[in-house]
């Protein structure tokens, strides 16, 4: 393994989908209202964040400065933090042309929302669900540079983002038993929401375009900013495997997917 670079690198971590199988009735509604078919996990890397906090800053100015724009009724909730589910498509526009100009990269991990796997690998637990892909996530990246800041779209109590750490840890524990070494570089965790935070807006966008591709196989989205991912898992699409993990070798086309 090679050393670890030295310097700060950042990752900016937040979710698309859900991780809820059933109602409070216990009936399923995986790919009903409610309940989307897939939880899919994601972030974007930069060791100059600073440089995507200043973009967006600067296209929230170009937005408040537009008479046209701040007529748009969703306008309010887009001038405190861009958010690609509820934007309005001139605004979505506008974002996705500013994030195809910045320099980042991006890794996901896709969960499709088997029944089957949820209860014999996870015991029908939402948050053991949601953290074996944090974990996931996060295997094979944390050795790369000497400090690491993770900053986690916020959720929930001070015990669940205690959780979501040690999930973050149990990668990097597999990455060690995997590859026979240790992982001596320091690892920082922090929560934020994405108005304290503009990179998490970035990391947002980059979700919806990849959740827009697996649910509505529309791939518009995702194709503008393709070049910026450097791997997206498709974790339980096991009758593609090893086809399911994307890179640079084997991009990511929704024709390659099994259908949900």
């Amino acid at each position: 393994m090679k050393k670890p670079r030295q310097g700060d690198h950042w990752y900016f971590v937040d979710e698309t989908g859900d991780p809820v199988f059933y109602d409070r009735h216990g009936n399923l509604i995986v790919g009903q209202e409610g309940g989307s078919p897939i939880l899919t996990l994601g972030f974007i890397e930069t060791s100059d964040p600073g440089a995507i906090r200043q973009a967006l800053a600067e296209l929230h100015g170009q937005i408040r400065a537009d008479r046209y724009l701040q007529s748009i009724s969703s306008i309010e909730k887009t001038n405190r933090a861009f958010h690609a589910k509820d934007d309005a498509p001139e605004v979505r526009y506008l974002v996705y042309q500013t994030l195809a100009r910045l320099d980042f990269k991006a890794q996901f991990v896709v969960a499709r929302k088997i029944e089957r796997v949820f209860r014999n690998s996870f015991h029908a637990n939402e948050s053991d669900f949601y953290d074996y892909l944090v974990s996931l996530l996060f295997e094979n990246v944390l050795h790369r540079y000497t400090h690491n800041g993770i900053y986690l779209s916020q959720r929930g109590t001070r015990l669940r983002q205690s959780c979501l750490e040690d999930a973050i840890r149990r990668g990097v524990a597999r990455f060690e038993a995997n590859w026979n070494t240790t992982v001596e570089t320091q690892i920082r965790v922090q929560p934020q929401t994405a108005v304290g935070e503009p990179c998490l807006q970035a990391i947002d966008y980059m979700n919806w375009a990849v959740y827009r591709a697996f649910v509505r196989r529309e791939m518009r989205y995702y194709r503008f900013v393709e070049d910026k991912v450097s791997l997206l898992v498709d974790r339980y699409d096991s009758g593609n495997y090893p086809r399911n993990w994307y890179h640079r070798g084997n991009p990511f086309e929704v024709e390659k997917a099994s259908p949900l």
